[in-house]
């Protein structure tokens, strides 16, 4: 089937450089003399038209997308609240329930003519649109996500923006931990997986790193902040993942909602307390969280944001479908969203990062 008419949806939540890939895609989509539109807020704009007073899709032309590359957030919106295969309802009783919506947003993609569409998102995204593929929609996924936890792509865009911002701060909070003689613990982002605390940790030059991927003993932590006292310095710097957890322990959620994905958070003030306790040390907590969703995109995250979505089009003018395009240096490839959806990717603990933070003398807590 040729394709005449295309349509690009962001879901999840947001990361530096789905701008640009936007505008590729409409770019590269338009040179190929195909129409372009956009979905609101994921799957909304279609399976909730009515909620948006100028209408659930958006027409991209080459002028909409002017000037949006080094912008942060999305021009279309986003949620993690819209899982088609999960999606939140009121029953008649007043209660939420899930329902699975997925024929209905199919049915609303063949009757806005929509030959073929490309989704940005993370693992959610990708495992929807896998579905999406299996019945028969034509299309191409977009690895995004902060947290670098997608498989089958080297890094995701968001990723390098998300670590820069973590680690300027960290750099602040060294100038400000040392003045006060303080431990400063800081909370990063990145659900089940280290990625961003790893980095921005070695890369601030962080005195313990903790991460998903190895439990923590807190008295192991407590160690090398009392070690670091004896030997004159007096203040530590802690990176926590906020999916952290202590050996035996569980995730630290703050909330699971009907058509959401449990929200972690909560673990940096667990691990400030105590650190204070233990050490008697004055502790100080700094919870990143959106901050490192917002922002400008760094170069290397436009540039890649820009190759993915150049690269969709190219796929679906190929006859590709189901697959993900994927960073594999120097090139970008295409993988089956099936194979990129089968696990998640975490910290292999025999990583170059993690044997160097351990070198250096970073304690995880173990």
């Amino acid at each position: 089937m040729n394709i005449k008419r295309i349509a690009i949806t962001t879901g999840g939540g947001d990361a530096p450089g789905l701008n640009a890939v936007i505008r590729a895609a409409v770019l590269a989509a338009l040179n190929r003399g195909w129409t372009c539109c956009g979905i609101r807020e994921g799957y909304n704009g279609l399976l909730e038209p009515d909620r948006f007073p100028q209408g659930g899709l958006i027409e991209l032309t080459a002028d909409s997308v002017r000037g949006i590359t080094h912008l942060g957030g999305t021009i279309l919106g986003t949620t993690n609240r819209g899982n088609p295969l999960k999606y939140p309802m009121m029953d008649e009783n007043g209660q939420i329930k899930e329902v699975n919506r997925l024929d209905e947003l199919i049915a609303a993609i063949q009757a806005h003519h929509i030959d073929a569409l490309i989704t940005i998102g993370g693992d959610g995204s990708m495992g929807i649109a896998h579905q999406l593929a299996q019945k028969g929609v034509r299309l191409v996924g977009v690895p995004k996500t902060i947290d670098n936890d997608l498989d089958r792509t080297v890094v995701t865009f968001g990723f390098n923006t998300a670590v820069y911002f973590a680690t300027e701060c960290i750099d602040r909070l060294h100038a400000t931990a040392e003045a006060h003689q303080r431990v400063i613990v800081v909370e990063v982002m990145g659900r089940y997986a280290g990625w961003i605390a790893l980095h921005a940790g070695v890369a601030g030059s962080a005195d313990a790193i903790l991460i998903p991927e190895i439990p923590y003993d807190i008295n192991k932590v407590a160690e090398k902040v009392l070690a670091r006292e004896k030997k004159g310095r007096h203040f530590s710097i802690i990176v926590v993942a906020e999916g952290a957890r202590p050996i035996g322990g569980t995730y630290s959620v703050i909330r699971h909602a009907a058509g959401q994905t449990e929200r972690l958070g909560g673990i940096g003030h667990k691990v400030g307390a105590a650190i204070e306790t233990l050490t008697g040390k004055e502790t100080r907590v700094v919870v990143l969280g959106h901050l490192l969703r917002g922002g400008k995109p760094t170069a290397y995250d436009r540039l890649l944001s820009l190759r993915f979505g150049a690269a969709a089009v190219r796929a679906l003018a190929e006859g590709q479908t189901d697959v993900m395009v994927a960073l594999d240096p120097p090139t970008v490839n295409y993988v089956p969203l099936e194979l990129a959806t089968s696990r998640m990717k975490t910290v292999p603990l025999d990583c170059d990062t993690i044997l160097t933070a351990r070198d250096l003398g970073i304690s995880f807590g173990d």
